[in-house]
């Protein structure tokens, strides 16, 4: 059975954990989420969601 998660709810854990554990800084999360959103309007944008899904599914097809 293989257990599927989004990514935006990883990463919103993530950054929960390191602004609770790891001293990061609310301030600095927005930035980082500022920074996400404007990525996501650039031209850049469709490389960066193929080079996720691309590692996603290297990491998908890892058999232990």
């Amino acid at each position: 059975m293989a257990l599927s998660i989004s990514a935006v709810v990883l990463l919103a854990i993530i950054v929960f954990l390191l602004i609770r554990k790891s001293g990061l800084k609310g301030g600095h999360a927005v930035v980082c989420a500022l920074l996400g959103f404007y990525l996501a309007s650039s031209s850049i944008a469709p490389t960066i969601s193929e080079l996720t899904t691309n590692v996603a599914g290297m990491i998908g097809g890892i058999k232990f």
